[in-house]
């Protein structure tokens, strides 16, 4: 009797309704070994989809429909476990084993179960995670074609805290990543550049025909908001399209400025970036100049606090800070300091962190990211974004000595660009 309940127990563990085929409920077996086949399928099919071709099998778990639906799936599959455990429970007779043998027998059961139900369960909660967070972010439909060869996204970070009037992309890039190798590009451009104009059609030259040269007051960064108080009839489909009036306007900017065409942008609110940096544990940062944090004198003197030169282990706040503080140091310093805490963030993104911190990681992404990128493309992109992170990112700010703020040679940016990224592309 007793090898007879640990070979129940082993059954359930390892093909779930197989007890009940041996010594229980044909039924109940049917169900429970269907489901579990059911399961082992799905597994080994995905295995083989993998093999063949990575990105087909990427398509599949991003499509948030089908992702629902295998959530729902586990959540019930751990049900049925639960219940085809607790039938083992009968089957095992524990009234016939003696008395220490049958809590033995009844402990191990119980610890299977738990540890296989709870598994079923997380991995069900993960999926139903993943799904809503895909939906929620990814919600335009469609596809994109690479233009030249390349895609290029335009990646805005966004402040608008209490201390600010209004919001205005304060770190404006463009990633521009080969659409064979996966090559990539990162094109930073200043928020403080002057004298820019707009894409061929847009519709922000039948107000400024001239281009955006109004000064000091007319700086790249500074088109969000005055199209979103004055101009937002610019743009009357923005909004149906996942944007906003203010993207849009600076979308035809930065097309001007690069000479690219920018097929889609992320738009990351860096309040939440704070959160996302916190979900995955921190950052490391070496930190080769002391900086203030928070205060409104040039001189820093009404500091918050500071952060101290040195390798440092940084939370989410303080990271921020390390990213945004704009007292004692330059804009371009400011502008590599965000490209440290990018690459940092990189860094943490090993599948083992996401994994064991992924509800905490996709509840932050919700809040952090805003985008037109259509759900479609999620496999095109993570398949880039995976040979790009192997080859590493070139950096190309558009910062002094390379390019005057105040009096762009707009000309001589293009070419760099073109030069830039014909140097990034097959071989």
């Amino acid at each position: 009797m007793r090898r007879r309940a640990w070979w129940l127990i082993v059954l359930t563990v390892i093909v779930p309704g197989s007890a009940q085929l041996v010594a229980g409920n044909r039924k109940m077996a049917r169900i429970g070994i269907t489901a579990t086949l059911g399961f082992w399928a799905l597994g080994l099919l995905a295995l083989i989809i993998g093999l063949i071709n990575r990105s087909w099998l990427v398509a599949i778990v991003t499509f948030p429909i089908l992702v629902g639906v295998l959530a729902a799936a586990l959540f019930g599959y751990a049900l049925l476990f639960a219940i085809l455990a607790f039938d083992t429970l009968r089957l095992m007779r524990l009234g016939r084993l003696y008395n220490r043998d049958r809590w033995i027998a009844l402990a191990g059961l119980v610890t299977a179960s738990v540890m296989a139900t709870s598994a079923i369960s997380w991995a069900g909660n993960t999926a139903g995670v993943s799904a809503g967070a895909l939906g929620s972010i990814f919600n335009q439909g469609g596809y994109t074609s690479p233009v030249d060869g390349r895609y290029n996204i335009m990646l805005l970070g966004a402040d608008s805290g209490s201390d600010r009037f209004g919001l205005r992309p304060d770190s404006i890039s463009v990633i521009s990543i080969d659409a064979t190798t996966g090559k990539t590009v990162n094109i930073g451009i200043p928020r403080n550049m002057q004298r820019v104009s707009f894409s061929s059609g847009s519709p922000m030259l039948q107000v400024y025909p001239n281009g955006w040269t109004c000064g000091i007051d007319c700086l790249l960064n500074a088109i969000y908001k005055d199209v979103t108080d004055n101009h937002a009839e610019l743009y009357p489909d923005a909004v149906k399209r996942g944007s906003t009036p203010g993207i849009e306007a600076t979308r035809d900017a930065v097309e001007w400025v690069t000479g690219l065409t920018i097929q889609s942008y992320v738009l990351i609110d860096m309040a939440s970036f704070s959160a996302l940096i916190d979900s995955l544990g921190g950052i490391d940062i070496d930190v080769k100049q002391r900086l203030p944090i928070g205060g409104q004198n040039d001189d820093a003197s009404d500091a918050k606090g500071w952060i101290e030169v040195g390798k440092q282990h940084m939370d989410g706040y303080h990271a921020l800070w390390y990213a945004r503080s704009r007292h004692t140091t330059s804009d371009y310093d400011r502008m590599n300091r965000q490209h440290e805490v990018e690459n940092a963030v990189l860094k943490q993104m090993e599948p083992a962190n996401v994994l064991t911190r992924f509800q905490s990681i996709a509840g932050a992404g919700e809040k952090l990211v805003k985008t037109d990128i259509p759900a479609p493309m999620l496999a095109t992109y993570v398949e880039l974004a995976t040979k790009a992170r192997k080859q590493g990112i070139k950096a190309l700010p558009l910062v002094p000595p390379l390019v005057d703020q105040v009096r762009p040679d707009f000309e001589a940016i293009r070419a760099k660009i073109k030069s830039t990224l014909a140097a990034n592309g097959p071989k």
